[in-house]
Formats: C-alpha cells, structure tokens, sequence
C-alpha cells in the first residue's frame, strides 16, 4: 500500500429539512388548525481514528464528503427525521487542519477518538410553530439551514516509540527487518525507502513496541533536500532517537564522524524539540571489519564526540548486538512508561 502522509479534504454538514406548511383536514372539522412539523436537522460530518489503516491513501481519490440531508417535516406535526451522520475513519496520529485559518482542530494522537469537524444545519419550523392568537392559521414555515463547509488539511505523522534515523544505506531498513515484523524494501543503493516503516518489536516480559524506520536523511534535509522535512515530522511523537551510523562506509565523506555531525545538524535545524530527544547511537555494519577494528573504531569516534549517552555496536546480518539492543531500548521504555 502506498503511503500517504498529507491530504486535502472537503466536508459538509446535510442540509436541516424543511419545515411544513400543513393545516388538519378531518371530517365534521371544518376549521382545521396548523398542524405542520418541523424538518429533521441534517447529519454532522466526523473524524476517528482507528488503527485498522496506517495511511491516508484512500483520500487521495476521494476528497469530498457529505452527510445525509435531514428529511422534512409533515403533517400532523411530525417532525423529519435526522440525516445520517458521516464518519470517516483515519489513521491513529492524524492531525486535522482548518485549511483556510491553518487552526489545529484536533490532534488524534489515540484510538476510537472522534472530532466533529462539519456540523449538520438545523431544520426549518413547520407553520405549527407560529400559531398565535393573532394569527390562527399561519401560513409561514422556514426552510432547513445549511450544514456547515469545510476545507481541511489531514497531516499523519507516525505514532511510534523509536525512530530510526541515519543516512542512505546506513542499515536501518536490514536493523528493522531483523527485531520486528516490518518487511522494507532492502537493497545495496541509497534511497530503497521512500516512506516510513513501522516494525512491531517484541521486547522484554512481553512488552511490545513500535520502531519507524525513517526514510534516509541528507546534509541539508531540513531545508529541503534530497527528501527533505518531509518525513522528518515522523519523528516527532517518538520517545527515542536511534541514530545508526555505517562503522565502515564506502563513500569517506560519510565516515562515522561526519555522519554523527551531519545528522545532528539536521536534526536541530529542523526542531530544536526533536535535537533534544533522547538519542542512542547504533554502529551496524560491523561484520564487515574485524571485530577488534570496529570496537576501536567505534570507541574513537565516542571519545571525539564527547558521547555519554548509550551506544552499541551491531551487525543485522550476523545478528551480533541485536538482543542487546533490544533489551535495553525495552526496559527504557517500560521506565519512562512508569514514571
């Protein structure tokens, strides 16, 4: 399935019913008062999220949406009935945008979370409504009002407990595919993927949680290059940062170094609430050198950097380091969910 982060969406209230100009008509009554009801209010246009769908594809080939028109009201003062409601599903940490004022209207960062976002009009009053002692046999009634229009902006960014973040090919879709359930497209060229993943990784004591491997960042993403801010948004839900770092690289100017000092960069210059996350730094790839070179290598570059925070040193091919890594990224989540 394609994944669709961003979409432009119309939404309308139903129209409210109009009201009834009706008078009785029963035998031996030869003046038979009003007796028209009023119209049924049109049905309202809602949002929830559900975890049934991860993407707003759907809405890249429907992009208007209606409620039913309330029904109009009859004789012997019976009123319409209701239009239905409309509730449209969408992905859990969907967030809804007033297109016109750019207003966040609601941020449904949780399952089975509903936001009206297009109220149906009211209906009309039937000539019931404006008897009077003056005026008997009123022959006004009002039509229904207009539901309520919009145009929105649904934006997803991913709920997900870690981030995966690094340059092209620095091994994030191999890590994800190994600790979890994800399936990514994996191949020895930048860029394999163009969307993020989602991974289920099963940690400790049955504890689960959720990785998203984001697609691979570039000097200069967050001004817009190569794939650009686009999905770094991504990250911004997560409650951990793992940056993975190619121990030995083919190409020098991305050497662990400057790959550890590009990145950061990119990330401060995009939000300084992102760059302030907890971060752990992963070296993969370390099958590809003896392991006494990638242990010393990994060290050096801890030390130039002044790195206090965990780091790990793994090989998703052989495997190595992988249970540790996961263990330890299990047992902080299950500390910061308990405190």
């Amino acid at each position: 399935m394609n994944f669709v982060d961003e979409v432009l969406i119309s939404v309308s209230g139903g129209k409210g019913g109009d009201g009834c100009l009706s008078f009785r008509r029963e035998k031996y009554i030869s003046k038979g008062g009003p007796n028209g009801g009023d119209g049924g209010e049109g049905g309202s246009v809602y949002l929830e999220s559900t975890s049934d769908i991860n993407t707003l594809v759907d809405f890249r080939f429907k992009k208007k949406f209606k409620a039913k028109n309330g029904v109009a009201g009859a004789g012997k003062e019976r009123t319409g009935a209701k239009g239905v409601d409309l509730v449209i599903e969408v992905p859990i940490g969907t967030i809804v945008v007033n297109q016109s004022t750019g207003e966040i209207i609601y941020d449904l960062d949780g399952p089975s979370q509903k936001v009206l976002v297009a109220k149906g009009g009211k209906g009309g009053l039937g000539n019931t409504r404006f008897k009077s002692s003056k005026n008997q046999a009123p022959r006004i009634f009002t039509p229904g009002d207009w539901g309520d229009a919009r145009d929105l902006k649904l934006e997803l960014k991913c709920i997900a407990d870690v981030g995966l973040v690094g340059f092209p090919n620095a091994g994030k879709s191999t890590l994800i595919s190994m600790i979890s359930d994800a399936k990514p497209k994996i191949a020895a060229y930048p860029f394999t993927t163009l969307s993020p993943v989602l991974g289920v990784v099963r940690g400790i004591d049955d504890h689960s949680f959720v990785v998203a491997d984001i697609p691979g960042l570039i000097e200069g993403a967050s001004d817009g290059t190569g794939l650009g801010i686009k999905f770094l948004k991504h990250i911004e839900r997560t409650k951990l940062l793992i940056q993975l770092i190619d121990i030995a690289p083919s190409d020098e100017a991305q050497n662990p170094l400057s790959a550890f000092k590009s990145i950061s960069h990119e990330l401060s210059s995009y939000a300084e609430s992102v760059a302030l996350k907890p971060r752990w730094i992963v070296f993969s790839k370390s099958d590809l050198m003896p392991a006494a070179e990638a242990n010393k290598l990994a060290r050096s570059v801890i030390k130039k950097i002044g790195w206090t925070d965990p780091w790990y040193l793994v090989s998703s091919a052989s495997r190595d380091g992988l249970e540790d890594l996961v263990k330890n990224i299990s047992i902080y989540l299950n500390k910061e969910l308990s405190d």
